[in-house]
């Protein structure tokens, strides 16, 4: 049988202080918790928070996350396409995400604010409505992404062919018109 657990709040806690692969956690916050390597295999966290906690190469295997904010976390190496895809619902605030891999997933209106996206797959997903503020998204791929009504004004570092994104919608800043370019290998100057 599954352990639930409600409105309970983790600091400074480790991966071994916790089974969290097959629990499910509701209104909980995590805080200040260092996680990696964690096996969160069919866990559920519903409506919770983690706060400055390492994530980095946690294993997602089934893991549903539904209305989960992400704040200044360090999540290196994450493969969401791992995650339960039903109601998948999360939020990013001045975390690092760097080598991560959304390939395939439907995270429609998704606020990432702050963040590093460096190296992130987005192949195949559907980020239709999401935002981008203020994010490096330095080598980021894009490729059969939806980008439709996806706001990259005050982001930074992009590549995306629109040829291969449908991007009906998407906003750009003219600063950032050219990572619409590089492929055509030109040079913009002012």
């Amino acid at each position: 049988m599954a352990t639930y657990i409600e409105d309970k709040s983790y600091n400074n806690i480790t991966g071994e202080d916790l089974t969290i692969g097959g629990t499910e956690f509701d209104n909980c916050t995590f805080t200040n918790c260092d996680l990696s390597n964690t096996n969160f295999s069919l866990a559920k966290f519903i409506d919770c928070r983690f706060v400055n906690c390492n994530l980095s190469m946690v294993k997602l295997g089934g893991t549903l996350f539904r209305d989960v904010e992400f704040i200044g976390c360090k999540m290196l190496g994450l493969l969401f396409y791992d995650c339960n895809k039903l109601g998948l619902a999360v939020r990013f605030d001045n975390c690092t995400l760097n080598h991560s891999s959304f390939y395939q997933t439907k995270i429609k209106k998704t606020i990432f604010k702050n963040s590093q996206l460096q190296e992130v797959d987005w192949t195949d997903c559907d980020l239709a409505g999401s935002v981008f503020d203020h994010c490096d998204l330095l080598n980021a791929k894009f490729e059969n992404t939806s980008i439709e009504n996806v706001d990259f004004r005050t982001a930074t570092n992009y590549s995306i062919d629109l040829d291969k994104n449908p991007f009906k919608k998407a906003r750009f800043s003219l600063k950032g018109v050219a990572g619409l370019l590089d492929k055509y290998d030109i040079k913009i100057e002012d």
